[in-house]
């Protein structure tokens, strides 16, 4: 039992969700600026300490036939030093089509205040929500995984 730290790796940013394990309750809670793998796991850190996670959880971007391609490996490798930096056990996630089914979940962006496209800060809003609810969908998959191990 106890608190998972869910991990929506990305090129710049890292969505961030907790889920508690007793209620199987599941929160975004923030999108990090990606940098560097050390300032990442200092922030990883600091939001696990302070969220009391017991474990951390990565998506893993599989391809849509399950294997692991590039991205795959950079992701896992990444997780894997967070991780040990970090000191929590390390779970990864099939993360495949989270970000569609949270954007799905959302709708689209609004649109700007004449009417028109979005604005850039808006844009980064929304990109920013959508990484931190594919952060959501991963911390489900992993109770709802967890769950279907235990019965």
């Amino acid at each position: 039992m106890g608190r998972l730290l869910g991990v929506d790796l990305g090129a710049r940013r890292v969505g961030i969700a907790v889920a508690d394990t007793a209620t199987g309750s599941v929160r975004p809670l923030v999108t990090l600026r990606r940098t560097d793998e050390e300032r990442d796991a200092a922030l990883i850190g600091r939001l696990a300490q302070e969220q009391g996670a017991t474990s951390l959880v990565v998506g893993l971007p599989l391809d849509m036939d399950g294997s692991e391609g590039a991205q795959a490996a950079l992701t896992r490798a990444w997780a894997e030093a967070v991780a040990k930096r970090v000191g929590l056990p390390l779970s990864l996630r099939d993360e495949r089509l989270t970000s569609v089914t949270a954007e799905a979940r959302l709708g689209r962006p609004r649109r700007g205040t004449s009417g028109g496209p979005p604005t850039r800060r808006a844009r980064a809003a929304y990109r920013a929500r959508v990484d931190r609810e594919a952060a959501v969908g991963i911390l489900q998959a992993e109770l709802d995984a967890r769950a279907g191990a235990a019965s």
